[in-house]
This record gives C-alpha cells, structure tokens and sequence, in this order.
C-alpha cells in the first residue's frame, strides 16, 4: 500500500458486515473445538476457522478472537488440540461456545476427555484430533492465527462430522 494511503473499509468497499458474514457463511465448514492447557487449568474454545497449512512439515491453522481467553492461553501454554467434531456433538460446540459455560478447573469438569501428548484435551467421540505445537502466530484484523506443528492425530472416516453453514449447524448426508 502507497504510503499515505488507507486500508478500504466494507462501508468503502460497497457491502455492510452483515453482507461479509452472509458470504462466509455460504461456506460449509466442519466444527471443531480448540483445546489447550498449562500449568493451571484446561480450556476449551468452540472454532470453525481451521485449515490444513502444510503436510512436510505437517502444520495446521486455527483463527481466535484478539485479546480473548482462548488467545490468551494459546500463546502461554504453546499448545492446542483441534477436535474435530462429530455430528452427535452439536450440544458440545453450543457449551463451548458459551459464554456462561464453566471456566478453570471446571471446564471439563462432566466432558467426556482424555489428554494428549501436549496437555491439552482430547474430546471422547470426535471424528478426530489434531495434537499441536505452537509454531507461530499471526495477527490478522481483529482475530489471531495460530500455526501449530501437528505432534500427534488421530481420526476415523466411519464417524460422520458436524458442519456449519448459513448460520447453522448441517449434517452430512451422502447423495
């Protein structure tokens, strides 16, 4: 960008914010909830901005929230899981996405888990997990990417996952 010049705004770019989330949701995405934990407490974070990075070495990205918990805990603990949700767990995506759900030692106080390489939690029944160590973080408007090296997985293709889209959740049908 010319220095000088500003970033164009959705006002400037001709399309309001609702239009900009109307058009990401016509994306169908999986579910996933991004797990981590350090010293103090696990912590878990409802999240459908996930993608592959690189397979040599095998990297993934999550995007979070800018100055929120999840963030926040991510960059100290140097860790995540990302579970992949299955379609029978759409009441987990609703109770980590709340804002009232339990926090610290709590937090996974009646969840089904186990714990990964890393620390951080393993949701029981998910189609799948990715165990990561941070690579690298990038802000980006008012969210974090995070890069994770993917230190151990596991998965099954006989599990059918959750999916969002149009501001809902979906589920997988086969034609």
């Amino acid at each position: 960008m010319p220095s000088g010049a500003t970033k164009p705004t959705s006002a400037a770019q001709g399309f309001a914010s609702e239009d900009f989330r109307g058009a990401l949701g016509a994306f169908a995405t999986g579910v996933t909830v991004v797990t981590t934990r350090g010293e103090e407490h696990p912590y878990g974070m409802t999240a459908n901005a996930f993608s592959s990075v690189s397979l040599d070495p095998p990297l993934v990205l999550v995007c979070v929230k800018s100055f929120s918990e999840g963030a926040d805990l991510i960059r100290e603990n140097g860790v995540f899981a990302v579970n992949i949700l299955a379609a029978e767990q759409e009441p987990l995506s609703r109770f980590f996405a709340s804002k009232d759900r339990p926090r610290g030692r709590d937090a996974f106080g009646d969840i089904d888990h186990s714990t990964a390489a890393s620390g951080s939690p393993v949701l029981g029944g998910a189609v799948g997990y990715l165990d990561c160590a941070l690579n690298t973080s990038h802000e980006a408007g008012d969210h974090v990417i995070f890069i994770g090296e993917v230190l151990a997985l596991d998965f099954s293709h006989e599990i059918e996952p959750l999916l969002f889209h149009g501001g809902g959740y979906r589920y997988f049908k086969d034609r």
